[in-house]
């Protein structure tokens, strides 16, 4: 029997490695992170070290990991990839960095590339054909993972040189001629793809949860990649799969054909699996230690390693944040506790203050108290001053009522001059020389008027006040004193302005009197006023002149020359001027 148990597991063993010899996989994995011109991205780096770890961990034979490639170097790898597809069953090709469209074509973006026109793109970076030719010769399955539909800076700036020439957001939908080809993008045609928070992006995340499955196809691995990353992104990025497969399913990871077994022998890989089974329910790095312990070597070994390391990861995670919350606790307590002695120190201080406050309050106030007091005490003094010097005031003043009430009554000089203005204004009047309104008040019109009296009476009055010399002076004139003026073309004549008429074939001029019309300018000249003294012939002439003055008719002295006595007085004293005006022929 034990002889029997050692040739079945001999028989397994023979299986499993002429499958594993029968189906060669290999994989070449990409990460383009560094780029030179534009800005670096996260993940693409440590997406890719994550894809080739899992690679390794499922078995396959090749795993080729490239980091940060230009494009020379992208050239190079994909022509050495060619040569170990040649004899593999299943070729992988894994990118992650920047992808654009250009007029319908998919192209992977070298870390070095410009691509300032649309026509670089054909020389700066690798399209997608490219890409497919590599993985061509795989016998079996030919499957290409593109997450590159990250929203490329290149298509913001390229210039075109052809304004037909479309650049696509994200990457174009491709049409698959090759059987058994697979094509798998981050995001579907036309969208891009988000980089993710984390160390990973969404979809390389999930996908290493999935197509590793041994024996799970992968339309079906792909399906919970897309579920996963949908709730991930809360729906904003939805993974797609382009190419055709037939209706056996094809799975990276082969299932683990069991033998039949032979007799009662019970197929070892049971107990493996079993054992396997019961450390994934466990689900923790003891339980996985004990596995590895048991079974050391071998595909659920491997398997049970990326779990172990994964729990690892986990644990390592868990401590880090459990650490960092004690130390934030900690930041917390110290800062609460230094808060608290701030506040305790505050309060001592402000204590402090309010009592260093209080005690200069009270020195203030002690201060305005006394000053107060001090100004109570000017104001008392001035009080008694000021009520001694009232009764002072009061008995002179009483001392000084009693000196007036013992004198005659005072002459009412005030009433007395306006009634010898009232009177004087009215003689003034009376004699032709005019004041305005006889109202009793002496002011500039009744000066003029008593001014021009003088004038014309020959006399020196005081004008500035109405005095009684003044009213006996105006009455001691029987007539018109001041002469009487008229407005152009007009004569005096007593009391009355008349209007001049001049006869046929005379008109009035400018010194409004009549002259002939058309007379020469010489003819029209008339004598003028002469300066000379007049002496009086006798003292009838001046007696008759004052006679004309006196009633009035001294007008009629005038002549032919108009304002005889009026232009005359403008010259001479008033007394020569009589006696010029008694001269002329009417006199």
């Amino acid at each position: 029997m034990g002889a029997l148990r050692w040739f079945s597991l001999f028989i397994f063993i023979w299986l499993t490695c002429g499958s594993a010899q029968a189906e060669r996989r290999v994989a070449l994995v990409i990460g383009n992170s560094a780029y030179e011109k534009v800005a670096r991205l996260g993940n693409p780096s440590s997406d890719a070290a994550l894809v080739a770890e899992t690679l390794k961990a499922a078995g396959f034979d090749l795993v080729d990991l490239r980091r940060d490639l230009k494009v020379a170097d992208m050239r190079r790898a994909l022509r050495d990839f060619i040569e170990q597809s040649r004899d593999a069953e299943v070729a992988v090709v894994y990118y992650a960095g920047h992808g654009i469209e250009v007029d319908g074509v998919n192209y992977l973006v070298p870390i070095d590339a410009v691509l300032e026109r649309d026509t670089d793109i054909y020389d700066e970076a690798m399209s997608l054909d490219r890409v497919l030719v590599a993985i061509e010769p795989a016998k079996k399955l030919r499957l290409v993972v593109l997450d590159a539909c990250r929203d490329s800076p290149f298509s913001k700036v390229m210039k075109r040189t052809l304004a037909s020439r479309a650049i696509g957001r994200g990457l174009a939908k491709v049409e698959l001629s090759s059987p058994n080809t697979l094509i798998a993008f981050a995001s579907k045609a036309g969208s891009t793809a988000l980089d993710g928070d984390g160390k990973n992006s969404p979809f390389t995340a999930a996908m290493v949860h999935h197509v590793t499955k041994p024996g799970l196809d992968l339309r079906k691995a792909f399906g919970y990649v897309r579920d996963e990353v949908l709730k991930s992104t809360a729906n904003r990025q939805e993974p797609y799969l382009y190419g055709s497969l037939g209706g056996d399913d094809l799975s990276l990871v082969p299932a683990v054909a069991a033998p039949s077994p032979t007799g009662p022998q019970a197929d070892p890989q049971t107990a493996i699996r079993r054992d396997y089974e019961l450390a994934l329910q466990l689900g923790t790095h003891d339980g996985w230690e004990a596995f590895l312990s048991q079974y050391p070597d071998g595909f659920y070994a491997n398997l049970a390693r990326a779990h172990a390391k994964k729990i690892a990861a986990e644990e390592a995670r868990a401590a880090a944040a459990e650490k960092a919350r004690l130390a934030e606790q900690e930041r917390v307590r110290l800062a609460a506790e230094g808060a608290r002695q701030f506040e305790i120190e505050k309060a001592a201080a402000a204590a402090k203050a309010a009592e260093e406050a209080r005690i200069a309050a009270e020195k203030v106030k002690q201060i305005e108290q006394d000053k107060a007091a001090a100004a109570e005490r000017a104001r008392l003094t001035a009080q008694e001053n000021a009520a001694r010097e009232l009764a002072i005031r009061e008995k002179a003043s009483r001392e000084k009522n009693q000196q007036v009430a013992a004198l005659p009554p005072p002459v009412e000089t005030e009433q007395i001059s306006a009634d010898t203005a009232r009177a004087l204004q009215a003689e003034l009047r009376r004699v032709g020389c005019n004041v305005g309104v006889v109202d009793g008040v002496w002011g500039e019109p009744s000066q003029k008027a008593l001014d021009l009296f003088n004038k014309h009476a020959g006399m020196k009055l005081n004008v500035s006040v109405a005095t009684t010399d003044a009213l006996d002076a105006v009455k001691n004139k029987g007539g018109r004193i001041c002469p009487l003026i008229c407005e152009n073309g007009y004569r005096a004549e007593g009391d009355r302005c008349t209007k001049i008429s001049c006869r046929k074939g005379y008109v009035l001029n400018d010194e409004n009197e009549c002259e002939k019309k058309g007379a020469s300018p010489e003819a029209k000249k008339k004598p003028e006023l002469q300066h000379r003294e007049v002496r009086p012939s006798s003292s009838s002439a001046v007696t008759r002149a004052d006679a004309a003055l006196s009633n009035g008719t001294y007008q009629k002295c005038m002549g032919p020359i108009t304002g005889c006595y009026a232009r005359a007085i403008q010259q001479m004293d008033p007394q020569r001027a009589k006696i010029w005006c008694s001269r002329q022929p009417t006199c």
